[in-house]
């Protein structure tokens, strides 16, 4: 499995936003990407996340950063996660696992002693290049964010 490092390219992707609008890497070219993982919209975890994304917003805009999330769920999951918590980011579906796997975040979980493929929740920071500036896994929801802005 891929295991992208700090320093190296990011891998590009393409894949589909809460529109069905297809948003690739290199639309971002000279900005700093918080790409973030999570494992299902409008789930305790997810959502406390995602609202502290959308929290700090706007200090992470003035830091010249955009957020995109990605998550296994569709367009329309999507869409009812963005409206019920207002959040003001991109969110990609990668049904077929094909960006996780590319950052190494589509692994085996356990849960209840059964196992199962999965989004480990984590973050990557791409900086103006298209390089990995840092990488955050297996993230805390609540404090994630801060330590990210803090990287910034």
């Amino acid at each position: 499995m891929n295991q992208p490092a700090v320093g190296t390219a990011a891998p590009s992707f393409s894949a589909p936003d809460q529109s069905g609008k297809t948003v690739s890497l290199s639309d971002f070219k000279g900005k700093t990407v918080i790409l973030y993982f999570y494992p299902k919209d409008d789930t305790p975890g997810c959502t406390v996340e995602a609202c502290s994304f959308r929290d700090e917003q706007t200090v992470f805009k003035k830091k010249g950063a955009v957020i995109i999330g990605v998550s296994p769920d569709n367009a329309k999951a999507h869409t009812k996660f963005i409206e019920k918590f207002t959040l003001p980011f991109t969110l990609l579906s990668d049904a077929d696992h094909k960006i996780a796997e590319a950052y190494g975040v589509w692994v085996e979980k356990s849960m209840y002693g059964r196992k199962y493929m999965g989004m480990e929740r984590s973050t990557f920071v791409i900086d103006s290049t298209g390089k990995l500036k840092a990488i955050y896994r297996k993230v805390k929801p609540a404090e994630h964010v801060a330590e990210v802005l803090a990287r910034l």
